[in-house]
């Protein structure tokens, strides 16, 4: 007779066949990555053989087919009725002797290594399951808690019943699986008393969108089921792979989720439990438990260290659930799966943009999943029993959609709901249907109306918005596979670092501007000074907001430092080890009053474009302090996360003396010029700038021209004035006279010069007169990039058989 149990210390990934995609995995770690630290809870796993033996022991086969057999496999209208069926007839007879006997057998191994009162995992592994073309993600039951003989044999029951869930039932059907052909196998593992501490879900690359190069860890207080059914909003830590052992500290971003159920073990029940869910309760976390993150650094670094190795070890990007054990404050691995979505439905070879042409009343807002946009008819449904109530196309409003929403989710055009996290497995499974999602709005249901046309945009970003109406917008599909590189380089202009993973893919030779100031004006919103002296904000509203938004932080001065240093390192991962040219911040003194608390430390300015603004600010008393934050979190950035490939640039320097002067204060505060390989650009906006390139060069290392500012100054012309736009303009000779002034000069210097800007890409001509006079790398908006790129390939090819048309 076949054995009916395999102990882990037995099973590796060559048994997928006889203990599911689950167990294997289980098994292979617990032999292969325990010895070399990664922790994997021991255990054992019943057979293929021991799920046939009971079919066939109680004649189930044939009345499993007929049951199955009536399934409306087009509507699915009956598939309720059809799992409800199979699931009574399974738990309707009793496990053969000879596999209760088994079982217990690995119970009594377990027990003599671990004590007579150990608390089990009970989870449902399928033979077809954890391929890398299906994730059968959250299709099967698990059961924690699981403690005494008894209750052993009905969670293992229970198990076999869960193969017929309404939810596995469609997706087998759905991904061509035969029902009689995939068997089941229950793992048997001893708990993590993740109860008491946390628990999470850890991808090795982006799960949004396919970037190879973060594992990011998401993670709640107690068990970890909350995660899956997506019933509470996660924290999350993203940890940049190429410096995990090779910097002081690889996380690159951390956001605070709300936390708000806990799931633990139920008080201890004597006998048998009616429900081998009964051992579990969802309790509300305690606030101050809510404002905490779930791990510490050093936690989140040695996960992310484990999950680089189970990749490396499986030669692929993987999922991963962890625990951490409360009573021993150790960290587990308790599953690990290849990843399903990126690897089949990610074509790297188009780049698809989507673009709102006109943005109408937002309803709500989440986390959004897929980067497209669609617009449908909203269907608020409270129970996956409303199936029917959802029409093809329709949007998906609810509260959340753990895996009994699954058998819908393929007739929804989107899902939007009040729970959940990009990590959760409904979020995966959305990715894996192809739906765009919205989730952890926390109010959809009250702002959207069932019947309701909306817009559900996920093109902006990590955040997912929902419209009012039907939106009209547009997509843009390139083939970035026939496209050739010139030899000048594109780089990009970016401020939003939710789009940079995206937009990485693009055919790019790094950043050539990165605008600080839209950073502070959306990730921090608070003026630095009004941290740094947060004693003299008067205003109490302004007050109460800086209080809020840094209650986290003991020093509100690491808020900002914190805040800029992890948006800038996200932007210099996305493109690492290519350049990424970080300008310090631009505001003016009016732009800066915007900022809370920010009218109390800005001067009145008549003129605020030509006043205090640039390298004239950095030194100045009025803000001298609050460049020193932007300079520690630039240090942070390159010293300790390790992102050296960021370069700094200062903006606005009037004269050679006012450079030395910022040159020397960015030293005092840590940022030496050639330290680490650190180079300092300056901005071309200036005359004096073009008139002393060869002097500036001195004291930088490159430039960067701003074609706006340097119109503007060259002409006298205010350049947000409609009354003067016939005279402001790029082709204007005295404005190119000083660009080609600069690029000459800066030949002499061997100093590096780029330009940003949208006239390349609107202006075939223009990007010919750039690559003509030799300009190392022009800079553009995503949305324009393609049509600058054809410009200087255009452009070059030209170059040595036509003169400038300019």
């Amino acid at each position: 007779m076949a054995p009916f149990i395999k102990l882990f210390k037995d099973i590796s990934y060559q048994d997928l066949s006889k203990v599911g995609g689950k167990n294997a995995s289980l098994g292979e770690m617990y032999n292969q990555l325990n010895p070399e630290g990664i922790k994997v809870p021991d255990g054992y796993a019943t057979t293929s053989d021991a799920y046939w033996h009971f079919l066939e022991h109680n004649n189930l086969k044939e009345q499993l087919k007929t049951i199955l057999g009536r399934l409306d496999t087009e509507q699915f209208k009956n598939l309720s009725e059809v799992g409800k069926q199979a699931r009574e007839l399974i738990l309707s007879v009793d496990f053969p002797e000879e596999i209760r006997q088994q079982i217990e057998e690995g119970y009594t191994y377990l027990q003599s290594e671990y004590g007579d009162k150990i608390s089990l995992a009970v989870r449902s592994s399928a033979t077809a399951e954890d391929l890398p073309t299906a994730s059968f993600a959250g299709q099967l039951e698990t059961y924690l808690n699981v403690s005494g003989l008894n209750n052993l044999y009905k969670a293992c029951h229970h198990s076999y019943a869960s193969l017929f869930t309404d939810r596995a039932i469609k997706y087998r059907v759905d991904n061509n699986f035969e029902h009689m052909q995939v068997a089941l196998s229950v793992g048997v593992q001893v708990m993590v008393r993740s109860d008491k501490a946390c628990s999470g879900v850890m991808f090795t690359l982006d799960p949004d969108t396919g970037f190879e190069k973060v594992i990011v860890i998401s993670g709640s207080w107690g068990l970890g089921e909350n995660i899956v059914q997506g019933a509470v909003n996660t924290d999350e830590f993203v940890v940049f792979e190429p410096m995990l052992g090779n910097a002081k500290q690889p996380i690159i971003s951390r956001k605070l989720g709300s936390k708000a159920k806990t799931m633990v073990y139920a008080e201890k029940q004597e006998g048998e439990l009616q429900n081998p869910t009964d051992a579990i309760l969802n309790i509300d976390t305690p606030p101050e438990k809510q404002e905490v993150f779930v791990l510490q650094d050093e936690e989140v670094v040695q996960l992310a260290k484990w999950g680089k190795r189970i990749e490396e070890h499986y030669k692929q990007a993987m999922d991963i659930e962890w625990a951490k054990d409360g009573e021993s404050g150790e960290l587990f691995i308790v599953q690990a799966r290849p990843e399903t979505v990126q690897s089949q439905h990610k074509d790297q070879a188009f780049f698809t943009e989507y673009t709102l042409k006109d943005e109408g009343t937002i309803l709500t807002s989440g986390i959004g999943l897929s980067n497209r946009i669609v617009s449908g008819v909203a269907r608020i449904l409270h129970s996956p029993k409303e199936i029917d109530k959802l029409q093809e196309g329709e949007v998906l409003v609810t509260r959340k959609t753990d895996p009994d929403w699954d058998p819908i989710l393929k007739k929804a055009v989107a899902i939007v709901t009040e729970q959940g996290g990009r990590t959760s497995h409904a979020a995966i499974v959305a990715r894996e249907v192809g739906a765009v999602a919205v989730l952890g709005t926390n109010d959809a249901t009250k702002k959207i109306q069932d019947g309701q046309q909306v817009t559900v945009s996920t093109a902006g970003g990590e955040t997912g918005y929902v419209y009012e109406g039907e939106l009209e917008w547009e997509e843009t599909k390139t083939d970035m596979s026939k496209l050739e590189k010139p030899d000048t380089k594109a780089m990009l202009i970016l401020g939003d670092p939710e789009q940079a993973f995206k937009y990485s893919f693009l055919p790019n030779d790094g950043v050539g501007l990165m605008r600080m100031e839209f950073i502070i004006n959306n990730a921090i919103q608070i003026h630095p000074m009004a941290l740094k002296r947060f004693e003299k904000v008067e205003d109490q509203e302004a007050r109460e907001k800086i209080e809020q938004l840094t209650h986290h932080y003991a020093n509100k001065e690491n808020y900002f430092v914190d805040k800029l240093a992890e948006a800038t390192a996200v932007v210099a991962a996305a493109f690492y080890p290519k350049d990424v040219i970080v300008r310090m911040s631009d505001f003016k003194s009016n732009e800066y009053a915007n900022l809370i608390g920010g009218r109390k430390f800005e001067p009145e300015e008549s003129n605020p474009m030509i006043g205090l603004r640039g390298a004239s600010r950095y030194y100045h008393p009025l803000y001298q302090e609050g460049f020193e934050l932007e300079c520690r979190a630039m240090k942070k950035v390159r010293d300790e996360i390790g992102l050296t490939n960021i370069k700094l640039m200062i903006p606005f320097c009037r004269t050679v003396d006012e450079g030395k002067k910022v040159i020397d204060l960015m030293a005092n505060y840590g940022l030496k010029r050639g330290d680490n390989g650190l180079e300092v650009y300056v901005m071309v906006e200036i005359p004096s700038n073009a008139l002393l390139a060869e002097q500036f060069a001195e004291i930088f290392d490159g430039f960067s021209i701003g074609s706006n500012d340097l119109t503007q100054l060259t002409l006298g012309a205010d350049r947000d004035s409609g009354l003067l736009s016939d005279i402001f303009s790029p082709f204007d000779e005295a404005v190119q006279q000083l660009i080609v002034m600069t690029l000459e000069k800066a030949k002499k210097t061997g100093t590096k010069v780029g330009l940003c800007g949208q006239a390349p890409s609107d202006y075939p001509e223009y990007a010919a007169f750039l690559v003509e006079h030799g300009i190392d790398s022009i800079s553009f908006n995503p949305d324009a990039f393609f049509r600058g790129l054809n410009n200087m390939l255009q452009a070059e090819k030209e170059r040595n058989t036509a003169p400038s048309k300019v």
